[in-house]
């Protein structure tokens, strides 16, 4: 459900009914060209901007009943209005993804939350309105989940997104436990380091165990989804703590034998 590198957005998956699948494509590839303007390529800030407000013009068409200017939101117009989605999780995208262009640092873990609230939790709402599943509690506990999930992108990603100038870490957790810019740059793992990784990784564990629940509510084939999510998530917690928090040795990432572990324990956990 996390739309950072998308590892767990779940398109194509066989698991999702057919009638849904094209609407998640749709979805899929709105949030993925939008994340790629922001962050991939060489244009400029400006360039970049123009065109995510390019992407939010077409938004305002669809909400007037026009075609869109822009090819690629054609499927996702026909999307929204075949199955009533909200645009707001769509402006959401939007507004993290502009974020995305100019700020590359975040003070407070709040700030932090406050950015996951914007360029995750929208995915899951979203794939919960494609199956009617809109009550309170329920998006609530999808919103945990989709924000553990972001925040363990960026604790497994420390060392990619350093090469993109941008440190997901907040300011004021660096300095809590000493440790600097410099360090990342230099991708050394003392024992400063691995105490605030084991910090950062308790605290994404606690929000994904509060959102878990829903995976066990929710019906059918999203409900064994969303387990699958959840578990993959669980994972890369796992390999993370027994990596002490060392990103810079190797990114902790899901094999075979993970996928079939994950699986064997989705199919029991209903």
């Amino acid at each position: 459900m996390s739309v950072g590198h998308y590892e767990n957005f779940p398109v194509g998956s066989i698991l999702l009914p057919r009638r849904m699948r094209r609407a998640v494509h749709a979805i899929y590839h709105f949030s993925r060209y939008a994340d790629d303007v922001a962050d991939e390529g060489d244009a400029v800030e400006a360039e970049r901007l123009a065109e995510l407000d390019r992407l939010e013009a077409d938004l305002d068409r669809i909400v007037a009943g026009e075609p869109p200017a822009i090819a690629l939101m054609a499927p996702l117009a026909a999307a929204i209005a075949e199955h009533s989605l909200p645009l707001q999780p769509f402006r959401d995208l939007l507004s993290a993804f502009r974020q995305d262009v100019a700020k590359t640092r975040y003070q407070s873990f709040a700030e932090l939350v406050d950015y996951c609230r914007r360029s995750a939790n929208p995915v899951g709402r979203l794939m919960l309105a494609l199956y009617g599943e809109t009550d309170a509690r329920s998006l609530a506990q999808s919103d945990g989940i989709c924000t553990a999930l972001q925040l363990i992108n960026f604790w497994q990603d420390v060392a990619v997104d350093w090469g993109k100038s941008r440190v997901y870490l907040p300011q004021e957790d660096l300095a809590r436990f000493g440790v600097s810019e410099e360090q990342i740059a230099a991708g050394r793992c003392d024992a400063r380091w691995r105490a605030l990784m084991l910090f950062e990784i308790e605290r994404a564990r606690k929000m994904l165990q509060a959102g878990a629940p829903l995976g066990r509510t929710l019906r059918g084939r999203l409900g064994l989804e969303l387990r699958l999510i959840v578990m993959g998530g669980e994972r890369i917690l796992y390999k993370l703590r027994a990596a002490e928090g060392d990103v810079f040795a190797k990114r902790p990432k899901l094999n075979g034998g993970d996928w079939i572990y994950m699986m064997w324990r989705a199919c029991r956990a209903k």
